[in-house]
C-alpha cells in the first residue's frame, strides 16, 4: 500500500522561491509507485494543498491532515523542503514531534541550534575537532560599539544575519567605514548578527546522511565564485560560480572533511541530509568550519543533487532512502 507523504515548501523568509524550486525537484523524483505525494505550501497566510484541478484545500493544523472529497488524508511522513523559517529553525520540527508525525530533517533542538550560526559555531568549537573563525555576536536590541568589535577582530570580516540562509543580507567588510552600513543591511534581515573574520582559502562543502544504520558521505564539492564571495547571485545564477564535484583536493584533505563532518553530524544529533561547509586555508594547512546546513537546497543545480549524481545515485533512490529512514 502506498504511503501518504506531505511535501512541505514555501516558508516565511526570503528563501521562499528557493524552497519552491527545491520542492519541484523533490516531487519530480519521489517514486510515485511507492508514495502519494501532496505538496503543501506554507505561508504566514495559509497552509494549503492545490489539487490538479486548481481546488485549494487548507490543512487542518490540529492534526496536520487534509480532507479531500470527504476523505481525511493522514500522512505517514513529512518531507520538509522549506529553507529558512519555519522549516529549518525547529519550529515545524517541534510541531511534527508533538503530533508524532515522522519527518525527514533534523529534530527541533538540532535544527534550532544549527540555524543560529553563532550558537552553532560555539558548540562546534567546543568539540575541538576543527578550527572556527573568531567572531562577535550582536543583537538589535542591545548596544554595541563598532570600534570595540574591530579591536576584537581583524579585517576583512563577514557580516551576516545569525539566522538566515542563501547569503541574504551578507556583506564582506574590508574597511572600518564599511562596518556600520553592513550591520544595518544585516539587521534588515534578522535581529541577530554574526561578524566573523574572513579566512582566505578554498571553499569545500559536503553532504552526508544516515540511512540503514550507517552514515553515507557524498563526494566533496569545491565552490569557486567569480564574485567577492559565494553570495545569493553566485549561488543561484548559472555561470557566476564554478562548482567542481568531486573537488580537486588531496586524499588527506578529503579524509579530514569526511571525518570532521561525520563527528559533527553525530555530536549534533543530526538526521536526514545535511551539508557541512568549510574553508581550507592553504597557506596554513588548516581546515575551518563555516556552517552546517540542515536543509540544503534541492533544486536541480543545487550542490547536494550534484553530489548525489556524482556518487552514482539517482535522486529517486536518494529521496527514497531519506523517507524510509524517517519512517523507522
Amino acid at each position: 500500500m502506498k504511503k501518504n507523504i506531505a511535501l512541505v515548501a514555501g516558508g516565511y523568509s526570503g528563501e521562499y522561491v528557493i524552497s519552491v524550486q527545491s520542492a519541484v525537484t523533490i516531487e519530480n523524483n519521489l517514486d510515485s509507485t511507492k508514495y502519494n505525494v501532496y505538496k503543501i505550501i506554507i505561508t504566514k497566510e495559509s497552509w494549503s494543498h492545490t489539487r490538479a484541478d486548481g481546488e485549494v484545500i487548507e490543512v487542518d493544523k490540529n492534526d496536520f491532515t487534509l480532507t479531500i472529497n470527504g476523505k481525511k488524508i493522514i500522512f505517514d511522513a513529512v518531507f520538509i523542503g522549506i529553507h529558512g523559517t519555519p522549516g529549518e529553525d525547529g519550529r515545524l520540527q517541534g510541531y511534527f514531534e508533538m503530533l508524532g508525525i515522522p519527518f525527514t530533517s533534523c529534530g527541533m533542538v538540532t535544527s534550532a541550534l544549527t540555524f543560529n550560526k553563532s550558537y552553532c559555531n560555539k558548540v562546534v568549537d567546543a568539540l575541538k575537532v576543527v578550527n572556527v573563525s573568531k567572531s562577535v555576536h550582536i543583537f538589535r536590541h542591545q548596544p554595541y560599539n563598532t570600534a570595540e568589535i574591530l579591536q576584537q577582530l581583524r579585517l576583512p570580516v563577514f557580516v551576516k544575519p545569525a539566522e538566515g540562509g542563501s547569503s541574504i543580507g551578507m556583506s564582506k567588510v574590508k574597511t572600518a567605514e564599511e562596518l556600520q552600513p553592513a550591520i544595518d543591511k544585516a539587521f534588515k534581515e534578522d535581529t541577530q548578527i554574526l561578524i566573523e573574520e574572513f579566512i582566505k582559502g578554498r571553499e569545500l562543502t559536503m553532504g552526508l546522511f544516515r540511512a540503514n544504520n550507517a552514515i553515507t558521505v557524498l563526494p566533496i564539492t569545491e565552490v569557486v565564485s567569480n564574485k567577492e564571495f559565494f553570495d545569493y547571485e553566485a549561488k543561484y545564477t548559472p555561470g557566476v560560480s564554478n562548482e567542481i564535484t568531486p573537488a580537486p583536493i588531496t586524499d588527506d584533505i578529503a579524509r579530514q572533511v569526511q571525518e570532521i563532518s561525520t563527528v559533527i553530524y553525530n555530536k549534533l544529533n543530526c538526521k536526514g541530509i545535511v551539508r557541512v561547509d568549510f574553508i581550507y586555508e592553504e597557506s596554513a594547512g588548516k581546515l575551518y568550519f563555516l556552517e552546517i546546513n540542515t536543509m540544503p537546497g534541492q533544486s536541480e543545480n543545487s550542490l547536494v543533487p550534484q553530489q548525489v549524481r556524482a556518487a552514482g545515485k539517482t535522486l529517486t533512490e536518494f529521496y527514497g532512502l531519506l523517507l524510509e529512514e524517517s519512517l523507522k
